[in-house]
């Protein structure tokens, strides 16, 4: 403890509490990004294969299958899947309406935290930038109180130190907003899987688009032609 409060205060001499400030905040963005990781894992993120089997049995009309697929997921849109399968009929814009409601709040769950991430990632380089004017001040400061005797040497070391700050910040910054843009895909990834869930159970037995080409309009014949001409 003894050697951390010493390393923390010759941080603290050398860049400031702005410094010091940035250090804690990219402690907190690796907390919450381990944290948003482990969720994701427990979550079962990365298996969808499940989910796509389930779907799929369901739209070949294989609904006791498609359920008891479901059923052994650890994915957690498992359970969205389930109670739309076992809904019974209804109008289908209510039931829609309930199971994007169910949809949503799943998906909320995925995006608590990562608020912070943004702010950091938003915040951070404005620290840096305030601890270099700041520097920058100081360092003016002493360069006016030298008044005839400055030293160019001692000038130089004051303003490197002021924008070692804008350094850190940027290198706080810039991790973080990566780290939020692959947790933001992610999550996209699952809201789109969560509306196919939606979709598929609602409007089952649609033949899915293959991939390649696009599929080209129907050619018309030249009886076809004829007859329009004639009609």
């Amino acid at each position: 403890m003894t050697a951390l409060a010493d390393q923390l205060a010759r941080i603290a001499d050398l860049g400031g509490p702005v410094v010091l400030l940035l250090i804690a905040l990219s402690v907190a963005v690796v907390a919450v990004a381990l944290a948003k990781l482990w969720q994701f894992r427990a979550a079962g993120m990365r298996h969808h294969g499940g989910i796509e089997a389930a779907l799929a049995a369901w739209d070949r009309g294989e609904r006791a299958r498609a359920m008891a697929t479901v059923a052994t997921l650890p994915h957690h849109l498992a359970p969205l899947a389930l109670a739309a399968m076992a809904a019974p009929d209804r109008p289908d814009s209510a039931l829609r309406a309930r199971l994007t409601g169910l949809a949503e709040g799943r998906i909320a769950n995925l995006t608590s935290g990562l608020r912070i991430i943004d702010s950091v990632a938003q915040v951070a380089p404005l620290l840096g930038l305030f601890g270099t004017v700041l520097g920058m001040i100081e360092a003016f400061q002493a360069l006016q109180a030298a008044g005839q005797a400055v030293d160019p040497a001692a000038l130089a070391g004051g303003i490197w130190v002021a924008l070692l700050t804008t350094a850190v910040g940027l290198a706080v910054a810039m991790p973080a907003a990566l780290v939020l843009t692959w947790f933001d895909s992610r999550i996209a990834a699952e809201a789109r899987l969560a509306g196919r869930i939606i979709d598929t159970v609602l409007c089952t037995g649609l033949a899915p688009m293959p991939a390649g080409r696009p599929a080209s309009p129907p050619q018309r014949t030249p009886t076809a032609d004829a007859a329009t001409a004639h009609g």
